[in-house]
């Protein structure tokens, strides 16, 4: 090979090269502001940021990839357990983690309220399904599914049931696991329980869910369809 056919082949290489790696790095912008919803924003999702940081939640929770491996991965703490579920374990951690202690924080109302937001917009965020554990509707079979169709199970995240009970391997261990609740309790006694939890068994330590009575009918369809 002549050194003019060297040259050529290193300039056409090179050029090539660098087109493609410009191509990337544009099209890397266009995807990450798109995957990440950067127009969602708002000053409380960038204040519960800084919350956060200020509490130092990484140093045992893991989100987006970054953080320690000593508590849950957060990144899509807001499917799995709601607002509701997120503001009971930070106000009250001792009642709703097991072995893995979390420290009681003087969270403020306002501080709490910007937090949820922020994991709410981190939930957002097209990961391609990673970390494993958290996944949304995309996912088949279990509860993954019914979150996506049924108004219930909706409601069963967005009420913080997630914090204390378990469906298909998602959620706190504090209250009974509810997986197959629909083959040992009827639709009536599950609307009982939700209705008044210990009127049915005076040593619940479950407290009575702030619901309607549409909400808690909603509630014990879905609970009863779980089989």
């Amino acid at each position: 090979m002549s050194t003019q056919t060297a040259k050529w082949i290193f300039w056409v290489g090179t050029l090539v090269s660098l087109a493609l790696f410009l191509g990337l790095t544009v099209d890397t912008h266009r995807q990450v502001r798109a995957l990440t919803h950067a127009d969602q924003l708002t000053e409380q999702v960038v204040a519960g940021k800084r919350v956060w940081h200020q509490y130092n939640c990484n140093d045992c929770h893991t989100i987006l990839g970054f953080g320690g491996y000593y508590a849950p991965d957060m990144t899509k703490a807001f499917w799995r357990r709601g607002g509701e579920g997120i503001r009971a374990v930070v106000q009250d951690p001792a009642a709703h983690t097991t072995w893995r202690k979390m420290p009681q924080y003087a969270v403020t109302e306002q501080e709490l309220a910007a937090l949820v937001a922020f994991l709410q917009w981190t939930s957002e965020i097209d990961t391609h399904d990673w970390p494993p554990q958290d996944v949304k509707a995309r996912r088949t079979g279990g509860a993954a599914v019914a979150l996506g169709v049924s108004a219930g199970a909706a409601l069963f995240k967005d009420k913080g049931c997630f914090a204390c009970h378990k469906l298909h391997e998602t959620g706190g261990t504090l209250g009974p696991e509810l997986t197959h609740v629909g083959a040992q309790l009827t639709r009536a006694a599950i609307a009982k329980i939700l209705e008044d939890p210990k009127q049915v068994n005076p040593k619940a330590v479950m407290p009575q869910p702030a619901i309607t009575p549409d909400e808690r009918n909603q509630l014990a369809e879905f609970l009863a369809s779980m089989k």
